[in-house]
């Protein structure tokens, strides 16, 4: 079984690297008891997505209230 620091560690891998088939499996089987694990997956993703794809333009205060509504909102999903 997988602790949390190993499991995190292949997340992050699994960012920009293909994982083989036994560190998939051995991911999807401790994910499968461990919610924080499978939160921490579901936030790097959405972290990655953010920091790969930066928006090319300055935000008014009120874009930037609503962009910050929206991280929140997806990362309590």
């Amino acid at each position: 079984m997988l602790s949390c620091l190993k499991a995190t560690e292949l997340i992050e891998k699994k960012l920009d690297h293909k994982l083989n088939m036994m560190q998939n499996i051995q991911l999807a089987m401790h994910k499968s008891m461990c919610k924080a694990c499978t939160n921490y997956e579901k936030h790097s993703y959405i972290l990655d997505d953010v920091l790969k794809h930066p928006m090319n333009k300055e935000l008014s205060p009120d874009e930037i209230e609503k962009l910050k509504k929206s991280i929140i909102t997806k990362l309590n999903n």
